[in-house]
C-alpha cells in the first residue's frame, strides 16, 4: 500500500508542496500500478511498448553533440508515434518534479514544447502544473549537467518495473527497503550508460523519496546524506548499516517528540553537519535548485563553482579535495598532466573536470596525439583544398589555435584543451613555439606559418594525460615537464587506491566487493613494477556481474598482465581469477612516496604516455 507523506515533515505543507506529493502519488497509481497516463487518464501510455520506443530512440542512440538537451531530444524523437512524445513529456515531468523552484513557468513551457512536437499535441492538466512547484529538494548542477542520464534512468526504471508482475509491484510499494534494492540495482546496459558511464544517483534518491516519502528523506544528494551521518554518527547504533536507515535513527534521536516536523536543513541542525553553511547566504554559493529549471544558464552567468566541483566529486566517487587540488594546480601554471597506469580514469576525469570548470562544456576541446601527429595538425599548417575546382593549399588552424581564439573571444570564461595520450607523438615537434608560450603567457611570438604575433590567452587551460605503463612511447623531455604540474593516478595511492571499493559499495550489491579484493591481490603480485598495476575502471560498469568480471579478466586484464610479464610466463598461473578470489588479501607492500620518486635523479627521464 502506497503511503501518503507526512505533510508537516520539513515544512512540506508550506507553499503548496502537497501538490507535488499528490502528483507523485498520481504517477505511482496510474503509471506504476497500471499502464495508465499521468496526463490523460484512461489512455495507455506507460506500457512496455512505448517505453521500448523511448529506449531505442533515447537510451540506445545517445546524442553527444554540443546542442541543447531539447534540440537533441527533438532530433531523437523525430518520426515517433504520438504516444512516444506524450510518454517522454511525462517522463520529463517525473524527472523534474523533485526540483525546488519559485516559479514553474519555464519548465511548464519546456514540457509543453515536447508535447507540441507530437502529431497530436495536448496540454498539461492544470492540477499537474500545480505540482511543478515549489518542488522538494535542490538536486544540484550535476542533475542538469547529466540530464540525459537522469531522464534515461526514469525510462530504464519504468521499463524494468513493467517486467515484474502485479504481486511484485505491490511488494515493492509496501516494502520501502525492497523498493530501494530494486532502484539501486537496475540493469543499466543501454548505450547511454555503457558508453558514457555517469551514475544517476540523484535521480535514484529522488525516486526513493517520491514513492516512499515517509521512509526516505527529502534529500537527493548522497554527499549530504553522508555528511549528516558522519556528523551524528554517535546517534547511530550500527555504523555499517544502510545510509537511509542511519538517517532514520538520527531523525528519531534529534527530533524526539517533534520527529515529524524535524528537518535536517534547519539552521541550527545544518550548522552541525555543513561547515560551509551560512544562514544569510554569506559567501556560500546559492542552492543548486535556484538554477534555471531547464538546466541552461545565461551566457553571462557562471554557475556556483564550489557546489559544482563537489557534485562532480560525488559523481566520480572521488574526494572533492582531490579535484580542488587539481584546480589549484591549473590556476598556478594553467597546465597539468595526469599520469599513471591504464584503467585509472585519467582521460575520463580530465574531460569531466574540464567540462565542470569550463561551464558550459562547449568550451572544451579534445585532441589525441599519435605518432603521425605534427605541428601542422596541432597548431597551424597548409592543408589541401579546392579553389574553383583546382587543387591548392590553404592555411588552416589546428585545435590549439582554434581553442586559443575561442578563449580570447571570452576573456572572462575558462576554456580547456584536453590533450589525450600527450606523448604518443613527438611532443617537441608537435608543440613548436608553445614551449615558450606555455611558460610566458603574456609574451608574443611569431608562429611558423604566420606573420601575425601570437600568444596563449591566460584563460586557456591545458590538461594532458599520459600512460606510464607503455614502454613503447617516447619519453617526455625536461623542458615540457618543467612547464606542467603532474598529478599521479596510481592504484597504489589514494584516491585511486580506494576508488573501486567505494564505487562497488555504492553501485553494486555487497557480495560484489570481492572484485576489489581480487584487484588488490593481483596488484600485490605486480608490486615490483608499480606502472603495471591494474586500474579500477576496468570494472566500473553500471551493471557489473560475475560473468562480466570473468570476461573482463580473461580478455582485458590477463592479456595486459601477460605483456607486462613478457619472458616470465611461469608467473601467469598466479593471476588466475579463481585462485586470486580464494586467497586472503596480502598486506599492502611498502611503496616509495611521490616525494621519494621526485628525488630520484633519473625520474625526469622515465615518464611515459597516456592509455
Amino acid at each position: 500500500m502506497l503511503h501518503r507523506p507526512r505533510w508537516s515533515r520539513d515544512g512540506h505543507k508550506k507553499a503548496g508542496r502537497q501538490n507535488v506529493y499528490a502528483a507523485a502519488e498520481a504517477w505511482v497509481r496510474r503509471a506504476l500500478q497500471s499502464d495508465d497516463s499521468l496526463f490523460t487518464p484512461g489512455r495507455r501510455i506507460w506500457t512496455s511498448e512505448w517505453l521500448d520506443e523511448l529506449h531505442r530512440r533515447f537510451l540506445d542512440r545517445p546524442d553527444e553533440s554540443g546542442a541543447t538537451f531539447l534540440d537533441k531530444l527533438e532530433r531523437q524523437l523525430t518520426g515517433s508515434p504520438p504516444e512516444a512524445f506524450q510518454l517522454m513529456a511525462e517522463v520529463l515531468y517525473v524527472h523534474l518534479i523533485v526540483v525546488s523552484r519559485k516559479d514553474s513557468t519555464r519548465v511548464q513551457a519546456q514540457l509543453q514544447q515536447v508535447l507540441n512536437w507530437s502529431p497530436q499535441p495536448m496540454a498539461i492538466p492544470s492540477e499537474l502544473v500545480a505540482g511543478l512547484s515549489p518542488g522538494i529538494a535542490n538536486p544540484g548542477q550535476g542533475f542538469h549537467r547529466y540530464r540525459p542520464h537522469h531522464v534515461g534512468f526514469v525510462i530504464e526504471f519504468a521499463s524494468q518495473w513493467k517486467q515484474l508482475g502485479p504481486d511484485e509491484h505491490q511488494r515493492l510499494l509496501d516494502d520501502p527497503w525492497a523498493f530501494k534494492d530494486f532502484v539501486m540495482h537496475l540493469d543499466l546496459r543501454s548505450a547511454l550508460f555503457r558508453d558514457y558511464p555517469v551514475s544517476p544517483r540523484v535521480q535514484q534518491h529522488a525516486l526513493l523519496h517520491l514513492v516512499h516519502p515517509d521512509t526516505f528523506e527529502p534529500i537527493v544528494s548522497v554527499n549530504h546524506k553522508e555528511r549528516i551521518a558522519a556528523a551524528f554518527e554517535g546517534l547511530v547504533e550500527d555504523p555499517e548499516q544502510d545510509i537511509d536507515r542511519k538517517l532514520q535513527e538520527i531523525r528519531a534521536a534529534l527530533g524526539g517528540d517533534d520527529a515529524e516536523t524535524f528537518g535536517f536543513y534547519g539552521d541550527d541542525i545544518r550548522r552541525q553537519w555543513d561547515a560551509n553553511y551560512r544562514p544569510d547566504g554569506g559567501d556560500e554559493p546559492p542552492p543548486a535548485g535556484e538554477l534555471p529549471e531547464d538546466g541552461e544558464l545565461p551566457e553571462d552567468q557562471e554557475p556556483p563553482r564550489s557546489a559544482s566541483l563537489a557534485e562532480l566529486a560525488e559523481d566520480l566517487c572521488l574526494p572533492v579535495s582531490f579535484l580542488e587540488n587539481i584546480e589549484a594546480l591549473l590556476d598556478d601554471k594553467r597546465q597539468v598532466i595526469f599520469q599513471g597506469p591504464p584503467g585509472t580514469g585519467k582521460t575520463f576525469v580530465a574531460q569531466e573536470l574540464a567540462r565542470c570548470l569550463a561551464q558550459p562544456d562547449g568550451r572544451v576541446t579534445l585532441v589525441q596525439l599519435h605518432p603521425s601527429y605534427a605541428y601542422e595538425d596541432f597548431v597551424q599548417g597548409y592543408r589541401p583544398a579546392l579553389n574553383d575546382g583546382r587543387p591548392t593549399f590553404e592555411l588552416k588552424s589546428g585545435p590549439l589555435l582554434s581553442a586559443a581564439q575561442s578563449a580570447r573571444a571570452e576573456p572572462r570564461a575558462k576554456h580547456f584543451l584536453v590533450i589525450d595520450e600527450i606523448n604518443r607523438g613527438n611532443v617537441a615537434k608537435v608543440f613548436g613555439e608553445l614551449y615558450f608560450l606555455l611558460e610566458y603567457r603574456e609574451r608574443e611570438v611569431q608562429l611558423q606559418y604566420s606573420d601575425t604575433p601570437f600568444s596563449l590567452p591566460k584563460n586557456l587551460y591545458i590538461i594532458g594525460t599520459m600512460n606510464t605503463a607503455d614502454r613503447s612511447i617516447a619519453l617526455v623531455d625536461l623542458a615540457l615537464r618543467r612547464r606542467f604540474h603532474f598529478e599521479e593516478f596510481h592504484p597504489d595511492e589514494p584516491p585511486i587506491k580506494d576508488l573501486l571499493r567505494s564505487w562497488l559499495a555504492e553501485n553494486r550489491p555487497p557480495e560484489m566487493v570481492w572484485v576489489a579484493d581480487v584487484v588488490d591481490r593481483a596488484n600485490g603480485l605486480l608490486r615490483d613494477d608499480r606502472h603495471a598495476a591494474i586500474g579500477p575502471s576496468h570494472f566500473m560498469k553500471p551493471n557489473l556481474s560475475e560473468a562480466d568480471v570473468e570476461r573482463i579478466w580473461k580478455h582485458s586484464v590477463l592479456p595486459y598482465v601477460d605483456e607486462r610479464l613478457f619472458g616470465s610466463t611461469d608467473r601467469m598461473s598466479a593471476f588466475d581469477l579463481n585462485t586470486l578470489r580464494a586467497k586472503p588479501v596480502p598486506a599492502p607492500p611498502a611503496m616509495e612516496s611521490s616525494d621519494d620518486r621526485d628525488r630520484r635523479p633519473d625520474d625526469d627521464e622515465t615518464i611515459s604516455a597516456e592509455e
